[in-house]
């Protein structure tokens, strides 16, 4: 076995650390993109679907505002979103090449896409249950927390999911500039070098890392399900 991985992989038991510390790297540009990106990703889809035509708060007004930079937003190619924003990147964390740096643009990129998401999850709700806690007085703000936000959970879970699956993708794509983690290790020593084994393993670890996300997202479906 030993002898097999040293003839298809050599490159790879050369660069065991450097895997290790990519994988990392990955992993922490999706945890942090995760929470910001879903913390204002959900409250804009909620405000979204609270102002929208058939919503508890209803402004045309915010809303045509906020759809219509939503569609913009959505409509730049993540990789051209990179150099666009350089600058505000830079002004941030004082570059614009690491993990952090990639931060900002991941972020960008992730929050109109997942507020779009959470917008179609909360308007399969069903109408009758949001009437019903409208009839017993509940306020705008309770029917959001007690009924969209807990009736849309299986709902939330699953686009949540579709999300970070996304971002996954986008943080090997922003390796490929120089921001760090398995998609710049595929790149820069893989491709560039001509090392394909070490371009094979990288990818392999960002499909175990897509599959990990998928089970854990059907896991908690079926518990909060009912």
């Amino acid at each position: 076995m030993q002898s097999l991985i040293q003839q298809y992989f050599p490159n790879v038991l050369l660069l065991k650390q450097e895997f290790i510390n990519s994988t990392i790297e990955t992993l922490y540009m999706v945890f942090w993109t995760a929470i910001i990106a879903g913390i204002l990703g959900t409250l804009l889809g909620v405000i979204l679907v609270a102002t929208g035509p058939e919503g508890i708060l209803k402004n045309s007004v915010l809303y045509n505002i906020l759809e219509k930079i939503i569609n913009i937003c959505r409509s730049i190619p993540f990789i051209i979103m990179l150099a666009l924003i350089q600058p505000i990147t830079r002004f941030l964390t004082g570059t614009t090449i690491g993990t952090t740096a990639a931060l900002v643009p991941l972020v960008i990129g992730v929050i109109p896409f997942f507020a779009r998401q959470i917008e179609n999850a909360l308007l399969e709700v069903d109408p009758g249950v949001i009437e019903a806690a409208e009839s017993m007085g509940t306020s705008p703000l309770g029917i959001i927390f007690r009924v969209y936000l807990v009736e849309g959970l299986p709902s939330i879970i699953r686009v949540s999911s579709v999300t970070i699956i996304n971002l996954i993708g986008l943080t090997a794509m922003a390796g490929a500039i120089g921001a760090g983690g398995l998609g710049n290790l595929a790149i820069t020593r893989g491709y560039n070098r001509f090392q394909t084994d070490v371009t094979i393993v990288a990818t392999l670890i960002i499909l175990v890392l897509v599959f990990a996300s998928q089970f854990i997202s059907n896991t908690l479906i079926k518990k909060t399900s009912h």
